[in-house]
């Protein structure tokens, strides 16, 4: 079963106040095309050519296989972070908004929690709010790392790296995350994920069951 490419769930210049047409185009079309492309190579004719994603992602991280556990999980990661944004300004609602307050004292305090560890975190990477053991939390991975067969699970993910931004922003990452956290984080799918028996499997639509 060969993995493809995750369509944008948008127009390509839906985002265009905190991403350009340009970004995605390279970023959709080339850099996720490719993690896709060279994980399909790396499993093909091997045990794992049926498997869903997050069982290739853990079999790799379970045998040391940096290459394709990279490929793979970047692959994921890409997919759900095309879904945890929306053209569309959102607030969230019902359970989520009631878990967000408990968590960070409000949605201000949250947006604000998401920004200082996204401009902080060191190098490339990812930036998660994600609920743990009953609790909403934010959590960081580095380069390809992934939360899709974590103890955490995912309600929505930022890029942190460059590709994701700098065609538009240049260096200047928090420019970027202020844009995305105030203007297109998609909330409906975090409190989808919220409601999830399991995490979002690749490449399940938004709001999918």
């Amino acid at each position: 079963m060969a993995f493809e490419l995750i369509p944008l769930p948008y127009d390509s210049e839906a985002l265009a106040s905190a991403i350009s047409a340009e970004t995605l185009g390279f970023h959709h079309g080339k850099h996720h095309q490719a993690y896709i492309d060279k994980t399909n190579a790396a499993i093909a004719g091997t045990d794992l050519a049926e498997a869903n994603l997050e069982t290739v992602i853990a079999r790799a991280r379970g045998s040391d296989d940096e290459e394709l556990f990279n490929n793979a999980a970047q692959a994921w990661n890409h997919g759900f972070y095309w879904h945890s944004l929306t053209p569309e300004h959102k607030q969230p609602g019902g359970e989520l908004a009631a878990r967000i307050d408990r968590a960070f004292g409000s949605l201000d305090g949250l947006k604000k929690r998401l920004a200082e560890r996204g401009a902080s975190h060191f190098a490339s990477g990812w930036v998660w709010l994600a609920e743990k053991r009953g609790k909403l939390t934010i959590e960081e991975t580095h380069d390809g790392d992934t939360l899709a067969d974590s103890d955490s699970r995912p309600l929505l993910t930022i890029d942190l790296w460059e590709h994701a931004y700098y065609l538009d922003h240049r260096n200047r990452r928090p420019d970027y995350l202020k844009a995305v956290i105030d203007e297109h984080l998609d909330w409906a799918f975090a409190a989808q994920n919220l409601a999830r028996a399991a995490t979002w499997k690749y490449p399940t639509p938004a709001y999918a069951a």
